[in-house]
């Protein structure tokens, strides 16, 4: 409520600096731990003078900090204790550990009282912001955002038509396009060029590459498998996973689907990147694609931060 005048301090029982008795001088400066004191009125105010309490009004006032007697005091006059009440009709400052969970209005801060379901994020927590002692509130949906509701950032990419003309080793650097059937990226898109992918944030990410192929002429027999090769300085690429190529066993050459994985520490955007190559007994392969369905395709999911 608002105070015509001034405003009650709340009851707090406090003991003024000693005060010395100055010859002839009635007016003292009130002091608690050196610091000017205003108490509430000479009413709520005890002063002994000389062993005796001094009755407020008549024998003292107090005006803002200075103490006033009714008299100027003279040498040997002891002022024994000032002490001030408060607005002695508020319970003040309750001292430590005397406030229970029973004395708070409906157990507002307490353990008592189950949520009696989910978390929803319009639920509210209490926390000290910054540190700096002031209890907040925040909704449980802030506090999602900040742990981490889920994954960041995942995207899935593809080769739109076949590459052919491939030797062992090549990396496969056309028709390299976004997935886009029924699909949804999360957070922002990888982005390729020349075959060279680049991340769009930095973490720790699981790279998943299908390669779906072929050999070169019926008579070679030969098998072909995908690879995946990793750069920590956008210059030397290192071949981070490995196929064993194989051949049908009656010399037919068929088509060769494999799997490879990697999570790789991108601690840098510009410098941590990913390539895709075949890898076979031999040249003159072919990395099939397709602009409907997933066949050479690779995944690439943040799983955490670096």
């Amino acid at each position: 409520m608002a105070y015509i005048g001034k405003e009650p301090i709340v009851g707090n029982f406090q003991k003024c600096d000693a005060i010395t008795v100055v010859n002839g001088q009635a007016a003292y400066t009130l002091q608690v731990s050196s610091t000017n004191v205003v108490p509430e009125s000479a009413n709520h105010m005890l002063v002994s003078l000389n062993g005796i309490l001094q009755a407020p009004v008549t024998s003292f006032t107090v005006s803002g900090s200075t103490l006033t007697f009714a008299s100027n005091l003279a040498t040997g006059d002891v002022i024994d204790f000032v002490i001030l009440l408060g607005n002695v009709l508020d319970l003040g400052t309750p001292s430590d550990g005397t406030v229970t969970n029973a004395k708070l209005s409906g157990d507002l801060i307490s353990g008592e009282t189950d949520i009696g379901g989910a978390i929803a994020d319009a639920d509210l927590f209490l926390l000290d912001d910054g540190a700096g002692g002031t209890l907040r509130k925040t909704a449980a949906s802030r506090i999602k955002t900040y742990v981490g509701g889920g994954l960041s950032q995942a995207s899935q990419w593809r080769i739109s038509a076949n590459q052919a003309s491939l030797d062992s080793g090549d990396t496969i650097t056309s028709n390299w396009e976004e997935n886009d059937t029924n699909y949804s990226r999360i957070g922002s898109a990888m982005s390729e060029s020349s075959g060279i992918f680049t991340f769009p944030a930095t973490g720790i990410y699981l790279v998943e590459f299908v390669f779906m192929g072929i050999g070169g002429a019926q008579d070679q027999r030969t098998g072909i498998g995908g690879v995946i090769f990793a750069t920590p300085d956008n210059s030397t690429y290192s071949k981070v996973t490995s196929c064993i190529p194989g051949t049908d066993s009656n010399g037919n050459n068929i088509v060769f689907t494999n799997y490879s994985s990697y999570l790789f520490d991108v601690t840098s955007t510009s410098t941590h990147k990913v390539k895709f190559a075949v890898e076979a007994e031999q040249n003159g392969l072919t990395a099939y694609g397709n602009t409907g369905i997933n066949r050479t395709h690779a995944t690439f999911t943040k799983l955490g931060d670096t």
